[in-house]
């Protein structure tokens, strides 16, 4: 990824994008490697139901927030924003190497996968943003929240339909948008 003073020297949206982006997911992959020190790959017994879930409560959380307007638990929305993003790169993760019966991967070799998936996500989102033209800098936090809560109930559908879609994105694509979803709502969420 390329470095922040590099993305400073950026003039045009996209490229302002592409700073923020990378400054996101630096974040989000800090918390993921203290995390990775701190529990090791314990994560790799999950299945993706039990990750989806997981993303599905912190979701929840920040709509609950976002709609009463206070919290009683002192972590806030940023953090749960970047456990979204961090858990979908934990459930691509486990959707490539399949799950574990034991942590089996080094914080070293998580942080390979987790730059890989970071990279297909940011790539993913240039080529949505050429298209869309920046159209989520118009949105409101509070509905990416909702687009990421769709998301994660659209994901629960193809789980329960093992896997099978008709005409839809699978499982893989609809992870991609959280993650990018999570990076819009934390760049928004800090200017």
């Amino acid at each position: 990824m390329e470095s922040v003073t590099e993305s400073v020297k950026m003039k045009g949206p996209s490229d302002i994008t592409s700073g923020q982006f990378d400054q996101a997911i630096v974040r989000c992959k800090a918390i993921f490697d203290a995390k990775m020190k701190d529990y090791g790959s314990a994560w790799r017994i999950l299945r993706l139901s039990s990750i989806t879930d997981q993303m599905f409560i912190k979701a929840q959380r920040i709509r609950s927030i976002e709609e009463k307007g206070k919290q009683r638990v002192e972590e806030g929305v940023v953090s749960e924003f970047i456990g979204i993003v961090n858990y979908a790169i934990i459930a691509l993760i486990q959707y490539e190497l399949g799950v574990a019966t034991k942590p089996d991967i080094s914080p070293a070799q998580a942080a390979e996968f987790f730059n890989k998936h970071a990279l297909n996500a940011k790539n993913l989102m240039e080529d949505k943003n050429h298209d869309y033209g920046e159209a989520w800098r118009k949105m409101r936090v509070s509905s990416i929240t909702d687009l990421i809560l769709m998301k994660l109930l659209r994901v629960k559908q193809i789980e329960d339909n093992d896997g099978a879609t008709l005409i839809s994105e699978g499982i893989d694509a609809n992870y991609y948008d959280i993650i990018n979803y999570g990076i819009f709502a934390l760049i928004k969420l800090e200017n």
